[in-house]
């Protein structure tokens, strides 16, 4: 099944039905009077999140969402019938945005969540409505209201605790499959990973979810290689995996050019707590490793874990430190919501 994270949607909701000029024409009634009904009201259009999605595929094949309109009123004070509602179904994650792409309609982060995106028209009024001491025969009825139609797209943002960063070949992919049973495109050649992939680890008796992005290059902030689309993926992640090539020729050049990439795109992504790893260290000698690693650790101005995804040495020393920031992150939530607010009349 192919990945896509961003498509656009024509989305109209319903027309209400109209109402009815109707007289009671009935033997033996000779003043029978008005009895036309009311116009059905439109459908509405909703949104839904739901399980067992992790792409918005279906909207390529299906861009045009229209809900029914509402039935006209009719005779015998009958009215007509509401239109059915319409629901876009999207994967958790999902945020609803207008079509200048910058205005959040709606932000589908919980399972369940139903958010109304156009409102139905509202049904017209039958001439009974109308009927007064004054004017006991009116021949008036109002048409339904017009639905509303705009033009939205969807962007998926992927759900995980765990983002991975890190220049084209830095061993993300390969990282993610020694350590989940996810199992991502792995090539010798740059950008071999050409959508998210979503992984499960199991860390100390308990599992955190990793997503791993096509990789960043210096410029992805300006549309080079594949851009920077995809660091939304890990927007909502609690703790960000850098990872550096080991083998590369200049490791803090190479810190450096990601870290500028991630301040280009939003400040608060580059403040987000980062864990770094050096890579691939079992391809280097003993004095390269201790002379890479220092230069790095030099860069971060911290901790950085030498680590190898294929020989998996220090794999579960950066596991659990990642599984110590989601636990403080979480434990920090919960606090925040426990925390009495002020009042407010």
């Amino acid at each position: 099944m192919k990945f896509l994270d961003l498509t656009k949607v024509y989305i109209r909701s319903g027309q209400g039905g109209k109402g009815c000029t109707s007289f009671r024409r009935e033997a033996y009634v000779e003043f029978g009077g008005p009895d036309g009904g009311d116009g059905g009201g439109g459908g509405a259009v909703w949104v839904e999140a739901v399980d067992g999605l992790n792409t918005l595929i279906d909207f390529r094949y299906q861009q045009h969402f229209f809900a029914q309109n509402g039935q006209a009123g009719m005779g015998r004070q009958m009215s007509g019938k509401n239109g059915d509602d319409i629901v876009l179904r999207v994967p958790v994650g999902t945020e609803i945005l207008d079509e200048d792409q910058e205005t959040v309609l709606a932000d589908m982060t919980r399972l369940g969540q139903r958010v109304q995106l156009a409102q139905g028209g509202n049904g017209g009024w039958g001439n009974l409505r109308f009927k007064s001491s004054v004017n006991q025969a009116p021949r008036r009825s109002n048409p339904g209201q017009e639905g509303v139609e705009r033009t939205i797209w969807l962007r998926l943002k992927l759900i995980a605790d765990v983002g991975l960063l890190g220049m084209p070949n830095a061993g993300k992919s390969t990282f993610l499959a020694a350590t989940s049973n996810a199992r991502p495109k792995i090539a010798d050649y740059p950008f071999t990973t050409l959508h998210p992939n979503l992984g499960v680890v199991g860390v100390d008796n308990t599992e955190i979810v990793i997503a791993d992005i096509p990789g960043l290059i210096e410029g992805a902030s300006e549309g080079t290689g594949l851009g920077h689309r995809f660091l939304g993926h890990v927007e909502r992640c609690s703790v960000l995996l850098h990872l550096v090539d080991g083998t590369g020729e200049d490791v803090a050049d190479d810190y450096r050019i990601i870290s500028g990439e991630l301040e280009k795109y939003a400040e608060d992504l580059a403040k987000r707590p980062r864990v770094v790893a050096l890579n691939k260290v079992d391809a280097l000698q003993p004095e390269a490793r201790a002379e890479k690693l220092a230069a790095l650790e030099a860069a971060v101005g911290g901790k950085v874990y030498a680590m190898s995804a294929v020989s998996r040495e220090g794999v579960t020393d950066v596991l659990r430190a990642l599984k110590k920031v989601i636990d403080g992150a979480k434990v920090a939530e919960v606090v925040a919501k426990e925390e009495p607010q002020p009042w407010k009349p």
